[in-house]
């Protein structure tokens, strides 16, 4: 597959071919005294111009953008506390600041510890990492990473009698349960939330408990499978020999990341943080943590480390924070956001919503979640995908009777299990590779939970419908 970036400069492409044959069109709005929040009002589209298309140009300039200025415009538009730039300030902030906290070593000493003192209970073990990792992943989106847990573990699970595919369940797929179910992470939820108007870490409530429910049922099938195969195993239970280093100064960084999120729930529920002091405050952390790491040589770092590490974290998510950026330019070029101003976007919502208009609100929500999970095969940055889909799919959630949450469930879990099963993940191909599993065993083992999952989304994105979510 080609780099989500070349993917994402081909949409570029396509929409500027789209603005010769698609008029721009405009709605009338509305206000919602609920959310506070202009509404657009179904049946009240019309196309400008007598529906007369109006070509993107080339280069532009002024105030309007064209195919080669929507890159520096995308990247430079918004403000701080809205797409592009806010969002792209988050990212790297948030994002040096985990390869500052992961560069103590504090989390991986962590799970070294719990795998030597729990390694002859693996019935134990098993479940309590795979709780761990799906928390990892619906915390701070853990999923690459999961790559080099398997280094570990792969052999350990092979030694306790259990077959490659449960070592990859173990940690990647754990991670993408939590990924796809989250209530807080910030690359996924919170970015598809600002785009799509809601405060962050809304609604977290029902996320939680659906990241719980999800989380135990997965845990239950996977060691369900896990033990009908060891049982099956003519291969005999090695204990594994295996040391860690875990200490005060790494308790202490585990502290700090402990309170950290604490801190992060509390300024958003109470005090209404948003994305400019969420990413204060998990660089408050990583300050806290390397000094943390200096003061107990925790990797034997001094500071200099440290912010080669903040520098290497950022960069691990430069180029998600360019695909949001570029992003930003194609819905400029095709005229932006507004409801009530021409843009195309707002032809491509009135014939997205005649399409599902008069099949009811609860085919609309399930029709979201196929969009996304079909589009995830494209592009699987959570966060480019929802710097792509969500101005659209917010927007069309009002017109077809979903709410705006809703819309941003469905991106979570179209975009999150996908995951799980596509070629196109690189993280999921790493781990396979690691584990020495071929692609073609990995679809034969996981056709059950693909149905589980599946069933389960559907289910939840009922819910959701039901109760207004």
């Amino acid at each position: 597959m080609p780099d989500t970036l070349l993917i994402v400069f081909a949409v570029l492409l396509l929409s500027a071919v789209m603005t010769f044959f698609l008029p721009r069109g405009q709605f009338e709005t509305q206000l919602d005294p609920e959310t506070g929040r202009q509404l657009l009002v179904a049946g009240s589209y019309q196309a400008e111009n007598s529906g007369t298309p109006q070509p993107a140009a080339l280069f532009a300039d002024g105030e309007k953008t064209g195919l080669l200025t929507a890159f520096f415009d995308g990247m430079t538009s918004g403000n701080r506390n809205g797409s592009a730039i806010g969002v792209v300030v988050f990212i790297l902030l948030v994002g040096g600041s985990f390869g500052v906290l992961l560069h103590t070593g504090a989390i991986d000493e962590a799970l070294k510890m719990l795998i030597s003192r729990m390694q002859h209970r693996a019935r134990l073990l098993l479940p309590v990492m795979a709780i761990l990792f799906s928390l990892g992943g619906a915390i701070f989106g853990m999923g690459e990473e999961a790559m080099a847990f398997a280094m570990l573990l792969v052999p350990l699970v092979r030694m306790l009698g259990y077959d490659a595919i449960t070592a990859v369940l173990l940690t990647y797929g754990a991670t993408q349960i939590g990924f796809a179910t989250s209530w807080m992470n910030p690359f996924s939820v919170a970015i598809a939330q600002s785009i799509a108007g809601l405060p962050p870490l809304s609604g977290s409530g029902f996320r939680l408990v659906m990241w719980l429910v999800f989380t135990l049922i997965y845990t239950g099938w996977f060691m369900w499978r896990a033990e009908r195969l060891r049982k099956a195993s003519t291969e005999p239970m090695v204990p594994l020999t295996l040391s860690h280093q875990f200490g005060t100064g790494h308790l202490l960084v585990i502290l700090i990341l402990f309170f950290g999120m604490a801190w992060v729930v509390w300024g958003v529920v109470a005090k209404g943080y948003y994305l400019r002091e969420i990413a204060s405050q998990f660089f408050v952390m990583a300050i806290l943590a390397s000094i943390v790491g200096v003061l107990f040589k925790l990797n034997q770092a001094r500071l200099n480390d440290y912010v080669d590490a903040f520098k290497t974290g950022a960069s691990q998510l430069l180029p998600a924070a360019l695909v949001v950026g570029i992003a930003q330019g194609v819905i400029l070029m095709l005229g932006g956001t507004a409801a009530n101003q021409p843009t195309i976007i707002n032809t491509m919502l009135h014939h997205a919503a005649e399409l599902i208009n008069g099949h009811g609100s609860m085919l609309a929500a399930q029709a979201m979640l196929v969009f996304q999970s079909g589009f995830n095969f494209f592009v699987t940055s959570g966060s480019g995908q929802a710097a792509l889909t969500m101005p659209l799919m917010a927007p069309l959630a009002d017109l077809v009777g979903v709410t705006r949450q809703t819309a941003v469930l469905a991106f979570q879990l179209g975009d999150g299990l996908a995951h799980l099963f596509y070629p196109t993940s690189p993280a999921l191909m790493g781990t396979l590779a690691i584990a020495g599993v071929q692609f073609s065993h990995w679809l034969r083992a996981m056709w059950p939970l693909w149905l589980l999952l599946t069933g389960m989304s559907i289910t939840t994105m009922a819910i959701a419908v039901l109760i207004g979510y």
